[in-house]
């Protein structure tokens, strides 16, 4: 394990060892988690997505586009489109944000047949809404009261009306669509494809939202800690986050899955995120990171080495 100077006044490793790491579970689910989320997903993919899409400027050798498509609640979400200049799109992939939102889509992704959408997920970025606040320690509060109001529910069913937008546009990828996600949206995306049975592959990269009990332990500069502190004024958000812990869902998630995960990670306590790939049921490959949401030597390079990774880890979709 790398070792880092770092000006956070608690340790971003919290004392654990790979092996530490490695041996984490995950926490039980509700006895009615199948129900709930069973009934949203139904009602969700039943969705006609009214996609709306405007072309712009090409990327290299891909064709750009904005695009907007109905989520449920009447939620219109909005984003980017990539697709190939001169051919059809081979296969998709659904590609999710951090918490920081998106400005932009991701140009360097070495998927040239794909069709490559990258939804802002309700709340974020070009999909805010009025109401629910934009910055990360107030989205991760918004509707925590009730598991039926909470927004990452609605974020997930975001993740759902992606994927029907996509086989919309292009019918003939069913079968052939992947996920990538990267912390709020590697955790929101564990969530979403333990009940997604549209997606062959998936992809999370320093994902959040795993081990709701173990997080609260961990103080972070992240949203979990707006989490902590709400729990801290004598609010109790385990009867939500009980059905939002993405290490529980990644017990239901069968479909090959690659993880992107930082043993030293100030926003996103890695025990979090190695409970996530613990619990995976499916074909599972791990890529170390020498840390997460914090900037060392070395990480360009990193990154050239995980893309490569994910090309080879696609190769089959």
């Amino acid at each position: 394990m790398a070792v880092f100077q770092h000006p956070f006044p608690f340790d971003p490793s919290y004392g654990m060892t790979r092996e530490d790491l490695l041996r984490i579970g995950a926490p039980d689910s509700p006895g009615d988690e199948e129900f709930f989320w069973r009934q949203r997903f139904v009602k969700a993919v039943a969705l006609n997505p009214a996609i709306e899409i405007e072309e712009e400027a090409p990327v290299g050798e891909r064709r750009r586009f904005q695009i907007a498509f109905r989520s449920t609640g009447g939620v219109k979400i909005r984003g980017w489109l990539l697709v190939p200049r001169n051919r059809p799109p081979a296969r998709g992939f659904v590609v999710a944000h951090g918490y920081g939102g998106r400005t932009a889509p991701d140009t360097h992704l070495p998927f040239a047949d794909a069709a490559l959408l990258f939804p802002c997920l309700r709340g974020l970025a070009l999909s805010r809404l009025p109401g629910v606040p934009a910055d990360p320690y107030g989205h991760v509060l918004h509707g925590i009261e009730e598991k039926e109001s909470y927004i990452h529910g609605g974020c997930m069913e975001d993740i759902w009306c992606a994927v029907s937008a996509l086989l919309q546009l292009y019918p003939e990828i069913a079968g052939r669509i992947g996920f990538m996600g990267i912390s709020f949206g590697g955790g929101i995306g564990a969530m979403a494809l333990a009940w997604e049975d549209r997606v062959a592959r998936a992809h999370f990269n320093v994902p959040s939202f795993g081990n709701h009990p173990l997080r609260l332990q961990c103080r972070t500069v992240g949203s979990g800690e707006a989490v902590r502190s709400y729990a801290a004024r004598g609010r109790d958000p385990m009867p939500t986050l009980a059905y939002y812990d993405a290490a529980t869902a990644a017990r239901r998630i069968r479909i090959p899955v690659h993880c992107a995960l930082a043993e030293f990670d100030p926003a996103v306590a890695p025990p979090g995120q190695f409970s996530i790939f613990n619990a995976l049921s499916g074909p599972r490959e791990l890529f170390l990171l020498q840390a997460g949401h914090f900037p060392y030597a070395g990480a360009e390079e990193e990154e050239r080495r995980l893309l490569g990774e994910l090309e080879a880890f696609f190769g089959n979709l």
